[in-house]
């Protein structure tokens, strides 16, 4: 069954290579990346995997091969390394970035990391799009409304996830989960500490948040190479506004 859902999903059997690179010469210690990643490989493995169905392999390297996807740590966004694009290695492959000193206290590094190596998973461009209305479509982001609740795997926390029910507008059975920790009761919503993206009328974009306190915790946020700013020409942070005011 998992097989014909992969196949049907489009991609191949075969594990994607994610290389997982270590820039934060400050904030992490090379020990301390190699138990995050193994626990973030069991997470993936024990939790997401049975639900989403896309094998991955997480591999710690300084040298990623050219078919690599990458998961990459910074101290900040002012790293040599730092790419000014969010989506895609200068080899033309999906990238996902951590930024470790704008985390919070209460956002450890697994909590981010996970979030973001589920959210590439399923949409590696950031640029899908589900309907709930003719006229309202969320982003295809599968932590966002929950970001703030976590379970535990090798004693480090990572981030609930929604299931492919939430992105599904009709009526379900009851017990029907709609994220990993069974916080949520029905599609498109999200928790206190979650918020969501939603695209109007096929152009404008809005983030709704679970409540006042989320909306100004992430107003404080350094969202630099977010996700959420490459969906949004008119964000901030998104490089092509970036590069138009060079």
């Amino acid at each position: 069954m998992k097989k014909a859902r992969r196949a049907l999903l489009g991609r191949s059997l075969k594990p994607v290579r994610i290389a997982c690179i270590n820039y934060a010469e400050e904030m992490m210690s090379e020990q301390v990346m190699a138990r995050l990643t193994a626990a973030l490989q069991k997470c993936y493995d024990e939790h997401f995997l049975p639900v989403w169905g896309y094998p991955v392999d997480l591999d710690v390297t300084r040298k990623p091969k050219p078919t690599d996807w990458q998961l990459v740590y910074f101290d900040d966004a002012t790293h040599k390394n730092f790419l000014g694009r969010h989506e895609l290695t200068h080899r033309g492959q999906p990238i996902s970035k951590i930024f470790l000193k704008a985390l919070s206290k209460d956002d450890p590094v697994s909590l981010a990391a996970s979030h973001e190596l589920f959210e590439m998973v399923l949409d590696p461009m950031a640029n899908l799009w589900a309907d709930k209305t003719r006229h309202t479509q969320y982003a295809y982001e599968v932590c966002d409304a929950v970001e703030e609740d976590a379970f535990v795997v090798n004693d480090l926390p990572m981030s609930n996830f929604v299931y492919p029910s939430w992105f599904e507008p009709f009526k379900h059975p009851r017990g029907t989960k709609f994220d990993h920790m069974g916080l949520l009761k029905e599609p498109f919503s999200m928790t206190e500490g979650g918020y969501v993206i939603k695209k109007v009328n096929g152009r404008r974009l809005i983030k709704q948040f679970g409540s006042p306190e989320k909306r100004r915790r992430f107003n404080a946020e350094d969202r630099r190479g977010h996700r959420s700013e490459f969906r949004d020409p008119q964000g901030k942070h998104h490089p092509g506004r970036r590069a138009a005011k060079r």
